[in-house]
C-alpha cells in the first residue's frame, strides 16, 4: 500500500483545542477536499462487530441476497453488483452494498422520501451492530460539522439544524476479488453527493483523490482513523470555498486481485427540506455567487442518483 498523501489531525484537539482542531481540519478540506482524523473515540471492537456481520451477509449466496433488493422509495438494503455507475462512466462499478437509512417514526414529514429499513435474518446481530455504527458516523459527523463552521466564521452550532433528521445513509460496500478479464474499476471517478462522507479505514488500498494539479493522490492512512470528505452539496453552500474533489477506487495490483476490500462510507446528508443557499460569507469579488437560484437538498439528491442510475 502506498503512503497516503495526507497527514492525519488528531481527533483528541476536538476537547483539547477545539480552535486548533477547527483550523487544521478546515485547512485540509479547503486544499484537498479530504481531511484524515486519526485517534478517534469509538470502540474498535463494535466496529470490528459491524465489519464482520458485513463480510457475513456478502458471503450469502447471491439469491438470498436479491431478496433484500429493489426497497421503494429511498437508499435502503441489498444494492446487487453491477448496478451503480459513476457519471460518465461506460462500465459499472465493481462492487455491491447495502444501505441503511435513519428510523423515522410514524406520520414524520420526510417519510416520503425516506423509506423503512430493511434487515437480513439471515444474519442475526446484523440490525443491532450496524445500527450503533450508523448512530456513532452520525454523531462524529455532527463534531466535524461544528468544525468546518468554525472555520467558516459561523456559529458552531450552525450545521446542527440543517441535519436534524437529515438523509443519511451508511452504505456497507464489497469490492469481490477481480477476475483477470474484468472490465471497469472497483469505483470509477466521481464526486460524492452529500454534505460530508465519513469513512472507516479499508483493509485494501485503493482510495485516491484528484488534486488540483491533475494528479491522483493516494489515502491510505493507518489503522485506527477516518477519512472525511466534502460532498457536493457542502461545496455548492460555500461557493466552492470547500470543495468536493473528485476521487476513486482503483483496482489493486496483480497479486492483491484476489483479495476482497471491504469499506463502510457514511454519507451526511441535510434535511430533505433543507434550502441549499450559498453562504452570504463565502461570496467575494474574487469568488462571485455561483449558485444564485437556491435548490433543496432533495431536488439536489434526486437529480444526482438519476446520473448515477441509482434512482
Amino acid at each position: 500500500m502506498s503512503a497516503s498523501a495526507i497527514e492525519p489531525i488528531s481527533f483528541t484537539l476536538y476537547s483539547k483545542d477545539f480552535a486548533r482542531f477547527a483550523q487544521e481540519l478546515g485547512a485540509s478540506f479547503e486544499r484537498y477536499g479530504f481531511a484524515v482524523l486519526s485517534e478517534y473515540d469509538l470502540p474498535q471492537d463494535r466496529i470490528d462487530a459491524a465489519i464482520s456481520d458485513t463480510k457475513a451477509f456478502f458471503a450469502l449466496p447471491v439469491e438470498t441476497k436479491k431478496q433484500y433488493a429493489g426497497v421503494k422509495g429511498g437508499a435502503r438494503g441489498y444494492i446487487p453488483f453491477g448496478v451503480e455507475t459513476a457519471k460518465g462512466a461506460t462500465h459499472y462499478d465493481l462492487k455491491e452494498f447495502w444501505h441503511m437509512g435513519r428510523d423515522l417514526p410514524p406520520g414524520h414529514r420526510f417519510r416520503a422520501t425516506m423509506a423503512d429499513n430493511v434487515w437480513p435474518a439471515e444474519i442475526p446481530a446484523f440490525k443491532h451492530d450496524v445500527s450503533w455504527l450508523y448512530n456513532a458516523l452520525d454523531s462524529m459527523g455532527g463534531k466535524v460539522l461544528e468544525a468546518i463552521a468554525t472555520y467558516l466564521k459561523l456559529d458552531r452550532e450552525f450545521f446542527k439544524p440543517t441535519v436534524e433528521n437529515g438523509n443519511s445513509v451508511l452504505r456497507l460496500l464489497h469490492y469481490p476479488p477481480i477476475p483477470q478479464d474484468a472490465t471497469g474499476v472497483r469505483a470509477g471517478a466521481h464526486g460524492d453527493i452529500n454534505t460530508i462522507t465519513l469513512l472507516l479505514g479499508a483493509e485494501e488500498g485503493g482510495l485516491e483523490l484528484l488534486d488540483r494539479n491533475g494528479e491522483w493522490l493516494p489515502i491510505n492512512p493507518p489503522p485506527g482513523c477516518i477519512v472525511i470528505n466534502i460532498g457536493d452539496m457542502l461545496e455548492r453552500l460555500t461557493n466552492h470555498v470547500l470543495p468536493s474533489t473528485i476521487h476513486r477506487v482503483q483496482n489493486p495490483p496483480p497479486e492483491r486481485r484476489h483479495l476482497p476490500r471491504y469499506s463502510t462510507p457514511f454519507f451526511l446528508h441535510f434535511a430533505s427540506d433543507y434550502e441549499i443557499k450559498t453562504l452570504p460569507n463565502c461570496v467575494t469579488e474574487e469568488n462571485p455567487d455561483r449558485y444564485p437560484e437556491p435548490i433543496t437538498a432533495d431536488e439536489f439528491l434526486q437529480q444526482r442518483l438519476r446520473e448515477i442510475k441509482l434512482a
